[in-house]
């Protein structure tokens, strides 16, 4: 059965970014919104996104490098079409819809994707309030970077319709998803959670037990960490940071930038339950680093979408202060 009908809970960077990709791919998307200031600050990152989109499918069809290649907007250069591409871009403003009511969000929902912010007690009260609205046979994925799925179970309509779908920021370029199962899954819900990613030009890969940190966070988290511990304490600039990890690996971006893109209020949030644990144990100074990403945030420099984080974006998101 295909999937028709995609309805995201939260319009954050990567909500706005899966909404986005699933139009694209010729969804009908509903993104449920907490209030009317959020649908004020999720459009403007939804227009960024449809400039994003096609700023990618021009440089595609210029250069015709594989380094410019967006796998979410084709298989292949084999199969990529230009005009194609456009006119799925524009209709995909038609095809995204932003709704207050959670019942209304929900209603015929072929598959609903939580990606609100990574607040435990946020999440436990959506997973309540939407048991009470959605049908049970509805697969239900969390997006959540850092808590493993299981731990929100008992709060779900039906435990073997949920799991964990994990994407990567700008999912247009970095098309994969971490497919990760709780106990409780069924194996009919792990694989539709995979074919959906298909459908929206995803690669999946598949999580048989679940994991803290997936695979993707696994091996970026520790970089991240100590890149912020190297700014917060003073060692380097985030500038130095980012030059060395990137002329050192040949490394597109450098950790402070992928902070940018994630968004700092993200980190903090992630950063923030750790504060209290001794960098012994913990192997980073996280009250040092929670200070430094709350310096940012109280200047409003979240990252990308607010146009300045540890650098500055003009309004398509691109940095301006290069080095």
């Amino acid at each position: 059965m295909e999937f028709k009908k995609v309805t995201i809970l939260g319009g954050g960077v990567l909500g706005t970014q899966i909404a986005m990709q699933s139009a694209y791919c010729g969804k009908e998307v509903t993104m449920w919104l907490r209030s009317k200031d959020s649908i004020t600050r999720t459009q403007p990152k939804l227009d960024r996104l449809y400039k994003v989109y096609q700023q990618m499918a021009d440089k595609m069809k210029a250069t015709g490098s594989a380094e410019d290649f967006c796998g979410g907007l084709a298989d292949s250069y084999d199969v990529f079409d230009y005009d194609d591409t456009t006119k799925r871009i524009a209709d995909a403003k038609n095809h995204i819809h932003l709704e207050l009511d959670l019942a209304k969000a929900v209603e015929g929902a072929d598959i609903v994707i939580e990606a609100i912010s990574e607040d435990k007690k946020l999440k436990i009260e959506m997973f309540k309030n939407l048991a009470k609205v959605l049908d049970k046979n509805t697969l239900l994925v969390t997006n959540s970077s850092s808590f493993l799925p299981s731990k929100f179970t008992k709060y779900t309509p039906n435990k073997k319709r949920y799991l964990a779908l994990h994407f990567a920021n700008n999912i247009w370029k970095q098309n994969i998803t971490e497919v990760m199962r709780t106990e409780d899954t069924s194996d009919e819900s792990f694989d539709a959670a995979v074919r959906f990613s298909k459908e929206i030009n995803m690669q999946p890969n598949r999580i048989n037990k679940e994991h803290a940190g997936y695979i993707l966070n696994t091996l970026l988290i520790p970089l991240l960490s100590g890149a912020m511990e190297l700014v917060a304490l003073g060692y380097a600039s985030p500038e130095d940071v980012d030059r060395t990890w990137r002329n050192g690996t040949g490394a597109p971006y450098g950790p402070c930038e992928i902070y940018d893109v994630v968004g700092l209020d993200t980190g903090y949030n992630i950063v923030k339950r750790y504060v209290n644990v001794p960098k012994f144990i913990a192997g980073y100074d996280f009250k040092a680093i929670a200070g430094l990403l709350e310096k940012y945030m109280k200047a409003g420099k979240t990252g990308v979408n607010a146009g300045e984080g540890f650098f500055k974006y003009d309004a398509d998101g691109k940095r301006i202060d290069n080095d």
